[in-house]
């Protein structure tokens, strides 16, 4: 009788436990999906590297971290507005394979 009882009691437990961890996540499911349309968005608008700051390069660039939009907006101070997108080869530290990767991203003022 005892072994039944706690059985019984135990099962309610795991029981009212499952449903109180399945049922409460249900707003932050929404909240990653939001957050990756806006991300995905931000990704998908131009970025004019004539103007742009270092934390606009680095938000809409893929693998642009803060060194290296810092290393693009110098050289832009230091030699004036880029002429075109494929001259971010000669900032230290951007590629032809990191070019490649943004050129879709990139736009001239």
């Amino acid at each position: 009788m005892r072994t039944s009882y706690l059985s019984s009691l135990v099962f309610a437990l795991l029981a009212s436990a499952s449903v109180a961890v399945n049922a409460a996540p249900a707003s932050a499911v929404t909240t990653p999906a939001v957050a990756a349309a806006q991300t995905s968005a931000e990704q998908d608008a131009k970025v004019n590297i004539n103007t742009a700051n270092a934390e606009t390069l680095q938000k809409g660039l893929s693998g642009i971290g803060a060194a290296k939009a810092g290393a693009i907006v110098a050289y832009r101070e230091e030699n004036g507005a880029f002429t075109s997108v494929d001259e971010l080869i000669e900032v230290k530290g951007i590629g032809k394979a990191l070019l490649d990767k943004n050129r879709d991203r990139l736009a001239l003022e």
